[in-house]
């Protein structure tokens, strides 16, 4: 698997493409924004995209859906607790920021899901905290976690908006998340890429796992 990284969306969003060397098949995770660097590169890779995947609905992971499925229409997948936020321009916060954006043809998943796509199987992970239905996808065949804005380099996601709890984030991290092997990659939502070797020892919101 062949990762492109695109920080897009007023917040800086990390916007991935994910894609097969082989096949050309390619996912994208999380758009924040439909750019024009991010279509030129998939138009010049000649990639075959086969679906969104959605870590969460907050606005700034979800806003470049419509622009990019005019384009490449694809199915768009989203925790099944995430509807509701998803669907409310005030709760995914999208009325504070812009005029306001909800999606309601997004497809839920339940924690466990594995969707075989690209040629590989993206294992849904059921982490609420940031948000109510949060998920990160966990490829194991790659070493790779989508951790969206559940996990990041030394922290966590923020929990004080509305639906989000501490308490649910903290015990989803440490019981799905760090169990996978330390040499994971982990790719989240905003800033730097990271570990789980790395955040089981210098995490401060975690418990020490050394």
């Amino acid at each position: 698997m062949k990762i492109e990284t695109f920080v897009t969306g007023i917040i800086g969003t990390n916007t991935y493409v994910a894609y097969n060397e082989t096949t050309k098949e390619a996912v994208l995770v999380d758009p924040a924004a439909c750019t024009k660097k991010l279509m030129h590169f998939i138009e010049e890779e000649g990639l075959s995209m086969k679906a969104v995947l959605l870590t969460h609905g907050h606005f700034d992971h979800i806003m470049g859906i419509d622009g990019f499925r005019k384009v490449y229409d694809v199915p768009v997948y989203v925790g099944e607790k995430e509807a509701g936020l998803i669907t409310d321009a005030h709760w995914n916060q999208s009325d504070i920021y812009t005029k306001g954006y909800t999606f309601s043809e997004a497809v839920y998943v339940q924690d466990g899901k594995i969707l075989r796509l690209a040629g590989y199987d993206f294992q849904v992970y059921f982490t609420p905290g940031h948000t109510p239905g949060g998920v990160c996808y966990y490829v194991a065949s790659e070493g790779i976690l989508f951790s969206g804005d559940t996990l990041f380099h030394h922290s966590v996601g923020r929990t004080d908006f509305e639906g989000g709890s501490m308490s649910d984030l903290v015990r989803g991290i440490e019981d799905k998340l760090l169990p996978l092997p330390d040499e994971t990659k982990v790719l989240p939502g905003h800033m730097d890429a990271t570990t789980i070797g790395e955040e089981k020892k210098y995490n401060p919101f975690l418990r020490r796992h050394v």
